[in-house]
């Protein structure tokens, strides 16, 4: 099919949300790495998934409206995914680079609205980090309307909590969650947040393909 877009609210912040794919029942819904945007046709590795296939493009990326100033948080980009599930309720979650950190994040917030979330290679997964991101810029691009914003860019690309502010995310899905193995690691490069995910007892590791299946 032809991808669709419909445009949703988070706030004053107008937000693209893509279908990629039709269907009858839990939508999955795939969250892209920092300064990419959604794809424009369905990927290959959803194709088992029966219900519809969406994507979002995060504020300052993609089709997504672009703030003034900044402002750029992971909380900021949680509340993005909110704004979906709001709109379209529960669904399954593939996070690729940023979008996997974001996606374990509103995983362990949303308990009952996340039914599952794959975490897989992208940009911008370094996550949490022992190095906050500087705070002066001497020079940056006006966004305007142009996205990737270089605001996202600068201010997404180092998280300075540390790797285990993963973990309590992690323990809010595995208390929380009515299915058996709710967190999937996908990756092959991961970071020390990711890695800490995926060491945790409660974690399991499958192949993309086969992780988006044991949630159909």
């Amino acid at each position: 099919m032809t991808r669709r877009t419909d445009y949703l609210l988070n706030g004053s912040l107008r937000l693209a949300l893509h279908t990629l794919a039709e269907g009858e029942g839990r939508p999955l819904l795939l969250l892209h790495g920092l300064g990419e945007q959604s794809p424009r046709s369905r990927p290959s590795w959803t194709n088992s998934w029966t219900g519809p296939v969406l994507a979002l493009d995060f504020t300052g990326h993609g089709e997504s409206e672009v703030p003034v100033s900044g402002g750029y948080t992971p909380e900021g980009l949680m509340s993005d995914v909110d704004a979906v599930l709001a709109d379209r309720g529960p669904v399954t979650i593939v996070g690729r680079g940023f979008g996997a950190w974001v996606g374990l994040l509103i995983a362990g917030a949303r308990t009952s609205l996340v039914h599952g979330v794959v975490l897989f290679d992208g940009s911008g997964a370094q996550g949490g980090g022992p190095q906050p991101p500087t705070p002066y810029v001497n020079v940056l691009p006006a966004s305007g309307s142009v996205t990737p914003d270089p605001y996202a860019l600068l201010e997404l690309s180092r998280d300075p909590r540390p790797p285990d502010y993963a973990l309590d995310y992690v323990r809010f899905v595995l208390e929380d969650s009515e299915i058996e193995n709710p967190i999937v690691v996908s990756a092959r490069i991961r970071p020390d947040w990711l890695a800490a995910v995926a060491a945790d007892i409660g974690v399991i590791e499958l192949p993309l393909e086969q992780a988006i299946e044991s949630f159909a």
